[in-house]
């Protein structure tokens, strides 16, 4: 189905289509309309199936020119993924030739600018929690317009740690305010939650209504490599040369092994990017921008950045240590393999660790194979 058929502003279909996008996905089929009606939304859906999209553009449809002043409120759980779907709103506004603003509202910002970008009365605002609610505390923010309020990875921004902030922020928004909850993964805890802030939600539940079972896009093929603990980043070093990939991702759980992995691959001379949660936000930007445009092929990182991070052409993410939870394992897994692309998610793992293996096959239906590597090719055990 085509955008137009679903009700998106003409000039919004016109700019998608010079960038190549005329189809709509099946969570923006199924909730766009929705939107539209002014219905809450719940909505799961796998990673990399166009979900930004699919709550900006009705955002950008509903936009009113003459209103002057925030109508749409974005929040999300990390500063990275905030600056990512700005930059996205920004993107679409100019090719649309819409003559409106969107401000970013995060903590590693200078608050002084932030609130100068607010003067110029921006239609979309995108935060964190923590800066909206400093911001409405300091009444340097004016939410009467807000049309739209919006949770991208929802199930972390009702969690223990976000979830006050975030009723604190709906009960600042006009009652009528539309909520709207969009996430790759969704817990009968985060349903439960949600119905403090939302009134009679639509619920869209692509990942449980897939036949196949998985949580995870087929695109993706997973396979496990067993080695010593003290061997792993040996390991890592000749599966990333196996590879020869354009674009690898690496994740590891704790800052220690972070700056150990770090420091061994520069030591043998990998040129890598490193993203983890002490760098400043011009040192995150660059590091991104630098894996993006291939002049580096390995990112390093911590799960600060396993939620959100929109690059299309990752082939490979290789877990250096397997996460503690599920979910941690789809939301790194799908930073490959989408818009309908190959990818490769692989775990290097000690012997202790092959029963967390057998979990996670059984627990989200995939086919996880073990691989041995032979003459410096990947090969089946």
């Amino acid at each position: 189905m085509n955008f137009q058929q679903l009700g998106v502003n003409f000039k919004i279909v016109d700019t998608l289509k010079k960038t190549g996008i005329e189809e709509a996905t099946d969570i923006q089929v199924r909730t766009i309309p929705q939107i539209l009606k002014n219905r809450d939304i719940i909505a799961c859906s796998k990673t990399g199936t166009g979900k930004t999209l699919a709550y900006l553009l009705p955002m950008l449809t509903m936009l009113d020119p003459e209103i002057k002043g925030i109508q749409f409120l974005i929040l999300a759980p990390t500063q990275e993924l905030c600056s990512q779907i700005n930059n996205n709103i920004r993107t679409l506004l100019d090719r649309a030739d819409l003559r409106n603003e969107s401000a970013l509202l995060v903590g590693d910002g200078n608050i002084s600018r932030q609130i100068e970008s607010l003067k110029r009365k921006p239609a979309f605002a995108v935060g964190t929690s923590a800066r909206v609610m400093q911001l409405i505390k300091m009444k340097k923010i004016h939410l009467n317009n807000v049309k739209v309020f919006c949770l991208d990875e929802a199930d972390e921004m009702l969690s223990k740690t976000q979830m006050e902030n975030v009723i604190n922020i709906r009960h600042s928004l006009m009652r009528r305010t539309q909520t709207l909850l969009f996430s790759a993964s969704i817990q009968k805890r985060t349903i439960k939650d949600a119905s403090a802030i939302t009134n009679d939600p639509v619920i869209i539940n692509l990942v449980a209504e897939d036949k196949s079972g998985q949580a995870i896009p087929n695109t993706i093929k997973h396979f496990y490599f067993s080695c010593n603990r003290n061997e792993k980043i040996e390991t890592l070093r000749k599966v990333v040369k196996a590879l020869d990939c354009d674009r690898v991702m690496v994740f590891v759980n704790s800052k220690y092994e972070y700056q150990e992995t770090c420091q061994k691959l520069k030591y043998h001379h990998y040129e890598i990017a490193s993203i983890a949660g002490n760098e400043t936000k011009q040192e995150k930007i660059a590091a991104i921008d630098n894996f993006k445009t291939g002049k580096v092929k390995i990112l390093i990182s911590t799960d600060l950045a396993a939620r959100g991070l929109q690059i299309d052409a990752i082939d490979a993410v290789i877990h250096l240590n397997l996460p503690s939870e599920n979910e941690i394992y789809i939301h790194r897994a799908g930073r490959c393999g989408r818009n309908g692309k190959q990818g490769l998610s692989i775990s290097l793992v000690t012997e202790n660790e092959t029963e967390k293996i057998k979990k996670l096959r059984k627990s989200l239906g995939i086919n996880m194979l073990e691989k041995k590597l032979y003459n410096g090719k990947i090969v089946s055990k």
